[in-house]
């Protein structure tokens, strides 16, 4: 993230961020309070007590924690003490998880299951204060693997209260139907009310992915993010009896394996009368033990869970479980911590292990080690990240962001077990976990860092910094990658990678106002102004959402000329010379006005238009394609 941002926001000192989702566990290291000061004089919230949560578990680190249970209630009944705590405490590990990486201390020696990860796991902001806010509950007869269940009463009153205790962040890893209009989502509702506090509020993009429209959290006054893979991956390669080596094994499973063992595929190992398609993912019950003792079984994944696969390969003799994905999912790997020896491997290795086992009498293979090792190309999409386009407005792009989301280290629940299965019994203070819940804390953490360097940004402000410094390159300095290998669109990552460096010193910021957002409203969703009481009249004329200033704009429907409004605002001390440039998509064509701005003085501001036409460029009609625009002085 970089010392100098760190240490010019003194780590987020006196920073709130509010954390809605299924509690805490208050003895993680991550939330110890040694040498924090005494709780900012501005905090109005309460510690709640409850079940295995008293006072004293709050402290100068967690200064608040509240829970909220009426609409659960009202809908499944009492909670059961045997699946969660009617209090703040956290029995999934989702929320302890999220917590940690917004504002977790920084922790030495920390690690996963088997010492899998080991090194200082740290929040983004790890001196910034934290405020607990439980809504979300383990869904009744079911594992925790499958979920918790969050009820739109809950979750409401969180935020509200959340916003009356004084929180300076709003963090929230969870998502409903993602096709609800905004009147009808309780977090679009919550946070417009934030933002009337300057509260910024960071979501999740959801993990519906790679679906196409499938966002959660589209509010234009929310930061919605993405998740991306990370330059660190934990490979555990595979070793075939004729020498070559599948380099692209990856694993979280802490079992190693020192000998070669003869290797078989499931679909040829499977009990009499068993479907091969079944076999093939190692479904309960499909393999027989006979021909699978003593073997390391390759199964492709499927339904169920993949941890499930490695439970039926172990219960039939099997002593270890190549993973393979399928040719839809590409070369994108999931992680598990796998019950025995066991590593996953993308299509292409899928590929070649088949080519191997048919190509000789007596197969075998090893399964490697788990070690940490640098990766390339870095940052990349997840597969499971959600995608655009806008569902609700189209005009919008989301998500805003990406953050890493893919194999995360964080605190953990030790209530809870690495995978949350029902039949999983081992325990762990850091778990590795994935998904957008993992990338929505890191951009929360770093928004506590600006609003701590930049005390006067407005929300809108803040957010436009992280997404005008966004990186839509890799490690290699080619396109960002999506899970399939081809380049990523901006309907997957939004304006790019975040920067946390680069946000602190945007240059330029692109900023809304709260009115603003209300016309917009006007337009849009002009129900929703009545939810949040918005002392309005809306014009006659309304305003097209296209103009909103925002950072990025999606012309959905171009057929002939149309103009986009936005003004920028100064944020940088000293004279400054701006030249616009452009990377146009093709069949477009543009027209700027003006084309340099010259700023003398911060707060600053000055209008331009682009004007977009389409060419004669029948090849691209009915698609989408995607280009970027820029202001620079050459150093912003």
């Amino acid at each position: 993230m970089g010392d100098d941002l760190l240490l010019n926001a003194q780590y987020g000192k006196n920073q709130i961020i509010g954390v809605v989702d299924s509690g805490v566990w208050p003895e993680s290291a991550s939330f110890s309070d040694v040498g924090m000061d005494p709780v900012p004089k501005t905090w109005k919230g309460i510690c709640q007590e409850g079940v295995a949560f008293n006072k004293s578990h709050c402290n100068r680190k967690i200064i608040g924690a509240r829970y909220y249970v009426k609409g659960f209630y009202n809908v499944f009944g009492a909670v059961n003490p045997s699946e969660d705590y009617l209090s703040p405490r956290d029995a999934d590990g989702h929320g302890t998880h999220t917590a940690s990486t917004a504002t977790g201390r920084q922790v030495p020696n920390a690690a996963a299951l088997g010492g899998i990860a080991i090194g200082i796991a740290s929040g983004g902001a790890p001196m910034a204060r934290l405020a607990i806010y439980k809504a979300c509950w383990a869904m009744p007869g079911k594992p925790k693997s499958d979920g918790n269940t969050c009820m739109d009463e809950d979750v409401l009153a969180a935020i509200d209260d959340a916003i009356g205790d004084g929180v300076d962040v709003l963090s929230l890893s969870l998502g409903f139907n993602e096709h609800s209009p905004l009147d009808q989502d309780v977090i679009a509702i919550g946070s417009l009310h934030a933002a009337t506090k300057n509260i910024l509020t960071v979501c999740s993009a959801g993990n519906g992915g790679p679906s196409p429209a499938s966002l959660a959290n589209i509010a234009p006054w929310v930061i919605t993010v993405g998740a991306s893979g990370i330059d660190r991956q934990f490979s555990s390669p595979v070793l075939l009896g004729n020498g070559m080596k599948i380099q692209k094994g990856y694993s979280i499973s802490p079992y190693a394996m020192s000998q070669m063992y003869p290797l078989v595929y499931a679909r040829d190992v499977a009990r009499l009368g068993v479907p091969q398609y079944l076999a093939t993912q190692c479904q309960p019950d499909t393999l027989d033990s006979y021909k699978v003792n003593g073997k390391i079984v390759l199964c492709f994944i499927g339904q169920g869970r993949n941890v499930d696969k490695g439970i039926e390969v172990s219960k039939a003799g099997g002593v270890g479980l190549i993973l393979a994905n399928n040719q839809d999912n590409g070369n994108t790997i999931f992680y598990d911590s796998h019950f025995i020896s066991a590593t996953g491997v993308g299509y292409d290795g899928a590929v070649t292990i088949l080519q191997y086992i048919y190509s000789t009498a007596y197969p075998t293979a090893r399964i490697l080690p788990v070690q940490s090792v640098s990766y390339t190309p870095a940052p990349f999409m997840a597969g499971y990240s959600s995608r655009g386009p806008n569902h609700v407005d189209a005009h919008i792009l989301k998500p805003d962001i990406t953050a890493p989301g893919l194999q995360i280290l964080a605190a953990w629940s030790e209530a809870s077990s690495p995978t949350k299965l029902p039949y999983d019994r081992r325990s762990t203070k850091f778990n590795l976990y994935s998904g957008t819940s993992m990338s929505c804390p890191h951009v929360s953490g770093v928004a506590a860092l600006l609003r701590a360097v930049h005390p006067n940004w407005s929300i809108s402000a803040i957010k436009s910094a992280l997404m005008t410094t966004a990186s839509v390159t890799d490690n290699l300095n080619n396109p960002i990658q999506d899970y399939t290998g081809n380049p990523a669109t901006p309907f997957v990552f939004g304006s790019g990678h975040f920067q946390p460096i680069k946000a602190s010193d945007p240059g330029l910021v692109y900023d809304i106002s709260y009115d603003d957002y209300l016309h917009y409203l006007c337009t849009i969703n002009p129900g929703l102004l009545n939810k949040v009481n918005a002392k309005i009249n809306c014009p006659n004329q309304l305003a097209s959402p296209l103009n909103l200033n925002y950072p990025s704009f999606v012309i959905p429907n171009l057929y002939g000329p149309v103009t986009v409004t936005r003004t920028v605002t100064n944020v940088f001390e000293g004279q400054s010379r701006y030249e616009f440039s452009w990377n146009l998509p093709q069949g477009v064509s543009i027209l700027v006005s003006p084309t340099v701005l010259v700023f003398d003085h911060v707060g600053q501001s000055f209008s331009f238009t682009m004007t977009i036409f389409p060419a004669n460029d029948y090849s691209v009609r009915n698609q989408y394609v995607f280009g970027w625009y820029m202001w620079s002085d050459g150093r912003h």
